[in-house]
């Protein structure tokens, strides 16, 4: 068998702009629009774009793969041709083993059949036999949270249900490559956690999973290779944080200045104390360079700058104004400069700056800059969570019932600095 699990080989798609069409009712108001001038006479050639173009990669069999990229960037249609409900022009892909996705989760239900029927019902879509769906029926039902709702019809459901439903079904078809669209993020907390668990089963499990997704966290967690895509093209094909790097640089190079805004950013490094750094450790400081050019005069101007983790939660706020530095005014022309040191107690992971411009007194904003660096923490202990709170463990005496307990070793002695004590009989 191929260690090969997916090939995309120089595979293109082409699209016509505009309107198709395909009844003689609906193409003489077109005719006629054209000859009065009431519509646009583009050539066939103007009306049509390259979604993707010579786009190349391989997944390796039991790989968890990641496929990212700025909006319009080609990823939907990636997904479509992976998925089977589309044809490349140009181009082949080769898919070695069945075959499954979870991306319209629920696509298939009927509203009038129940949430038992239904699961039968999506399982036959999925390409699941009556007997393989009878056999996991009991724990689809007990994934989903649903066994007191499971023979009432799908309508009665909140959006929620139905997508754990959908969910739950999909999850145990336990297909050889998975196909996974932004589907982490359906019900609550507590169902969000049980869907991450299983998708790290299913790739232990050795099946081969691609995540197309805009959730960068989760294609730091899962992927150990991503594809980044822009414009149609892929730009890099590389280890996922390396992609997860050329992508925020990207994003960077992207940013459009509005040319009606007062003051704008210029530019945000990150450095460390031997210069432009984007890896540092738990605990390291960091110094945040901010740069502001002025386009006409502006009054009480603040620089904002706030983190966000990978999953876009906020972390953490501060400003110029809020670290007393007051506010400042600027002429036509002029350029404001500070720098932010921070020291970096937070957890591994990958954080991303963003900056602002904001006036507190009238709450205006002046300029935003989203993302605008990504810095990369790593830690020598084991913790999980977007902070470190640098934990160590006190040892303690190990003592018989009843035996007053010992403070030896307090305080900050370590089990690792001197084993436990053990007594006679215990």
């Amino acid at each position: 068998m191929s260690d090969i699990a997916v090939r995309v080989d120089h595979v293109s798609k082409r699209f016509r702009r505009g309107q198709l069409h395909d009844s003689l009712r609906d193409l003489i108001p077109a005719v006629m629009g054209r000859i009065l001038g009431g519509g646009p006479g583009h050539s066939r050639a103007q009306r049509e774009f390259w979604a993707l173009q010579e786009v190349s990669f391989e997944v390796n069999r039991g790989e968890a793969f990641g496929i990212i990229g700025p909006n319009g960037a080609g990823k939907s249609t990636m997904l479509k041709l992976l998925s089977r409900l589309m044809k490349p022009t140009f181009g082949s892909i080769e898919v070695n083993g069945s075959f499954s996705a979870l991306i319209e989760l629920g696509a298939g239900f009927h509203g009038d059949l129940t949430g038992r029927e239904n699961i039968y019902l999506y399982g036959a879509i999925l390409g699941m036999t009556r007997r393989e769906v009878t056999g996991k029926l009991d724990e689809i039902i007990d994934f989903a949270g649903l066994a007191e709702f499971i023979d009432t019809p799908v309508k009665r459901y909140s959006s929620g249900m139905y997508a754990r439903l959908g969910f739950s079904v999909a999850a145990y078809v336990n297909p050889d490559v998975l196909l996974v669209d932004e589907i982490l993020s359906v019900g609550d907390a507590l169902f969000q956690q049980k869907c991450v668990e299983h998708m790290r089963s299913i790739i232990r499990g050795g099946a081969t999973v691609l995540f197309v997704s805009h959730n960068l966290r989760t294609v730091a967690e899962f992927c150990s290779r991503s594809l980044l895509l822009d414009h149609g093209r892929a730009v890099a094909v590389d280890s996922t944080p390396d992609v997860i790097t050329r992508y925020m640089t990207l994003l960077r190079q992207h940013r459009a200045v509005s040319q009606d805004r007062p003051v704008v950013i210029t530019a945000v490094r990150v450095r460390d104390a031997a210069g432009p750094c984007r890896r540092f450790q738990s605990g390291q400081k960091a110094w945040i360079d901010i740069e502001v050019v002025a386009r006409e005069h502006t009054d009480r101007s603040a620089v904002v700058l706030y983190m966000r983790d990978d999953s876009h939660y906020l972390l953490f706020v501060t400003s110029t104004e809020r670290l007393g530095h007051g506010n400042f005014s600027l002429d036509v022309g002029d350029t404001y400069g500070c720098t932010f040191e921070l020291e970096l107690n937070l957890g591994p992971g990958v954080f991303h700056l963003s900056v602002n411009l904001f006036r507190y007194d009238n709450e205006e904003w002046h300029d935003s800059w989203e993302a605008a660096e990504t810095i990369y923490v790593s830690a020598d202990r084991d913790t999980t969570g977007p902070v470190n709170c640098f934990p160590r463990v006190v040892r303690q005496e190990i003592r018989a019932y009843g035996q007053p307990q010992s403070t030896q070793g307090y305080p900050g002695q370590t089990c690792a600095a001197d084993p436990i004590k053990t007594h006679a009989g215990l």
